[in-house]
């Protein structure tokens, strides 16, 4: 080091005491590798160097995947928490109507849409003067409504649980904010034999709230619960 610019005594010192913290020091080995390259020039190739560098980019690579996993584990547990706390809400009407109301307005709440729509066919389509005053939670549906709904815009047979983005919310299904509303999650009901299928619809502002991409199995539980509840006031 004669040639060089020396360490300060303390500096070398703390380097010679604790060289592991200057190996684990990622920005400074970068720096120093730097440094070491500059002075070889640049008619000498260094494999090592370049294995280190391949090294640490696979380690970036890894660490982003890591966050990733972590964000995604905890955007499912967080998911998992609300439709828990929807369901147990739900669980809590001791009163028909009661249990509608609290499906139109807490459980909407609780999983962050801005409506929740029962649809229930039936071959009687008389309007019931009670319906209109449960605020849009529930909408009569002639026979077959469900099938058709639930068949818009692909082929084949409907699914159980369908995520999609809506362009043209229909005012039947959501009143007077479907304008507002460009997404849905549509979950098909069975109220046993002999009854009529329904349908919750929940819909969404935002267009990837309910992507296509997304998992349904916490849908399938929450739609799961519902039918069981139904059927019980059906009886």
């Amino acid at each position: 080091m004669s040639s060089n610019q020396k360490l300060e005594d303390n500096l070398r010192a703390a380097i010679l005491a604790e060289p592991d913290a200057v190996l684990d020091d990622t920005d400074l080995m970068r720096a120093l590798v730097s440094a070491n390259e500059q002075a070889r020039g640049d008619n000498i190739i260094d494999l090592r160097g370049i294995a280190m560098q391949r090294l640490e980019d696979r380690l970036d690579r890894l660490e982003d995947t890591h966050r990733s996993v972590i964000a995604a584990a905890y955007e499912n547990l967080a998911g998992t928490n609300q439709v828990h706390r929807a369901i147990l809400r739900l669980l809590e009407p001791v009163e028909f109507e009661d249990f509608l109301r609290v499906l139109g307005n807490d459980v909407a709440e609780i999983l962050r849409v801005e409506q929740i729509t029962l649809v229930l066919e039936t071959t009687a389509m008389r309007q019931d003067p009670a319906v209109d005053k449960l605020g849009g939670v529930l909408t009569i549906a002639e026979p077959g409504f469900v099938d058709g709904y639930l068949a818009q815009d692909r082929t084949g047979a409907p699914r159980e649980i369908t995520l999609r983005e809506v362009a043209r919310p229909t005012p039947r299904i959501y009143g007077e904010k479907a304008a507002n509303l460009r997404s849905e999650a549509c979950l098909k009901l069975d109220f046993g034999p002999g009854r009529l299928p329904g349908m919750i619809v929940m819909g969404a502002k935002d267009p990837k709230h309910f992507s296509p991409q997304l998992g349904t199995d916490l849908l399938s539980f929450f739609a799961g619960v519902f039918e069981r509840s139904m059927r019980h006031w059906l009886s």
